[in-house]
């Protein structure tokens, strides 16, 4: 039985809600894009003498569940990028392996990345939901319609700024190295009223699953870099 939108699905999920979990159901009816920052939010933050940083299956799954499922309630694939400030090949690594639509490196000043997608793909920033974790990250949160900040105990007066900024929709109890990403997965799902059949359909290996990996194994991953202000192709992807 699926989770209503009241007082039970908060405390479930032991984030926080800004206002509550019914206003952030409804901002999310009109999303079609997905957006990822990767340091802080698929990982911890921290990173190796390469300069590279890691994720989680756990939340690789959770994001795929929540693709699976948006492509079960609007007949289509979401549209999916990363966008990070650093040149990470594990993160190229993942947007490919996971048919990501692009991911964006070296971008220092993300609105930038966020409004090359939006007119890529023909769609609104209200139309994306935002996954982010840290200051760099707010430009592109003032704008999605949708805003996930993954939470850390370490920075409370930088979310109390998000919060009153009102840069935030929702605002994870786990860190990035603490699946912050599975539990916005599941609250997605949750929140749309699609925890059951998207797990249920996931589980038999359906045939409206099957067609869906079908699909996004279709999806030619792109790659993009900052250069001279400039968004311009990049060759981290062939």
């Amino acid at each position: 039985m699926a989770l209503q939108i009241n007082n039970q699905l908060e405390d479930y999920f032991e984030g926080t809600f800004i206002p509550n979990a019914a206003a952030l159901r409804l901002k999310y009816r009109p999303i079609k894009a997905f957006i990822f920052d990767w340091d802080g939010v698929f990982n911890e933050g921290r990173k190796n003498i390469d300069g590279h940083s890691s994720f989680s299956e756990v939340d690789s799954m959770g994001i795929n569940l929540m693709r699976f499922s948006h492509y079960q309630l609007n007949k289509q694939l979401p549209i999916t990028a990363i966008i990070t400030g650093e040149n990470n090949e594990l993160a190229f690594s993942f947007a490919k392996r996971e048919n990501f639509h692009a991911i964006y490196s070296k971008v220092s000043n993300k609105e930038k990345a966020m409004q090359h997608f939006c007119r890529q793909h023909n769609i609104l920033p209200t139309e994306v939901m935002f996954v982010f974790d840290d200051v760099l990250d707010f430009s592109v949160a003032s704008k999605a319609g949708v805003r996930m900040m993954v939470n850390r105990t370490a920075n409370p007066m930088l979310v109390e700024y998000a919060k009153k900024s009102r840069f935030v929709d929702y605002i994870t109890k786990h860190d990035g190295n603490n699946y912050a990403l599975r539990e916005i997965s599941e609250l997605v799902l949750s929140i749309t009223n699609n925890f059951n059949p998207a797990i249920e359909h996931r589980m038999k290996y359906t045939d409206q699953y099957q067609n869906y990996i079908s699909l996004r194994k279709s999806i030619l991953t792109l790659s993009y870099i900052l250069e001279q202000n400039e968004i311009i192709p990049s060759v981290n992807i062939v």
